[in-house]
């Protein structure tokens, strides 16, 4: 499919000299170690894929190499190169492309400083756990019991270990601070039950 895509260069040449200028990102994607590494290099403005290439080695030469090729290719001037910062890859650009500006990519930047508020947010997170271990032992109470009361409380429960399992995608989703919002809200419902109907149990 992307062969395909890369053979129709008019149309990628003629998009690409509408827009008069290029921010190239490069990076690498190998499935098994030893396996060949399928090297992509596409244009960020317009999203196009410029190349796409197998390789066996991913040396500074041959990476120069395929952004020789892209610089050959583009009509239109490199205005920016953007990678993960692999040390091969910054000679490669410092080889093939000695005047354009090259910088770390905005997910690994993030991904770098939220280290230490991740590490925060999954202790605070493991922490939390403990305080709602008797899940369990409720359900199992609860067992045969089909009244009103028995239903909301598997709801609770069932509300508890979803807050539980929830994890989001981090570095951009702190799931310590998240669960500890829902454990917030259930807690403070269950204090809403008590208040109104006094004979609901402290679970």
């Amino acid at each position: 499919m992307v062969a395909l895509h890369l053979a129709d260069e008019e149309r990628i040449k003629t998009r690409l000299l509408q827009q008069g200028q290029v921010l190239l990102a490069i990076d690498g994607m190998q499935p098994d170690v030893g396996h060949e590494v399928l090297w992509i290099i596409r244009d960020c403005l317009s999203g196009e894929v410029l190349l796409a290439r197998t390789r066996l080695r991913s040396t500074r030469g041959d990476l120069a190499t395929l952004l020789g090729e892209v610089k050959e290719a583009v009509p239109v001037p490199i205005r920016g190169v953007i990678s993960d910062g692999q040390q091969t890859i910054r000679q490669a650009v410092e080889r093939c492309l000695p005047e354009v500006p090259h910088q770390l990519c905005h997910f690994h930047y993030l991904d770098e400083a939220a280290e230490p508020i991740f590490e925060a947010d999954r202790h605070a997170k493991t922490e939390l756990k403990k305080l709602v271990r008797g899940v369990r032992p409720i359900e199992r109470s609860l067992e045969g019991r089909e009244d009103e009361q028995s239903e909301a409380m598997r709801s609770y429960c069932l509300a508890v270990r979803s807050a539980l399992t929830d994890d989001g995608r981090p570095p951009l989703c702190a799931s310590g601070l998240k669960l500890h919002a829902r454990l917030t809200q259930i807690a403070d419902s269950l204090a809403r039950v008590r208040e109104k109907r006094g004979d609901f149990p402290r679970a």
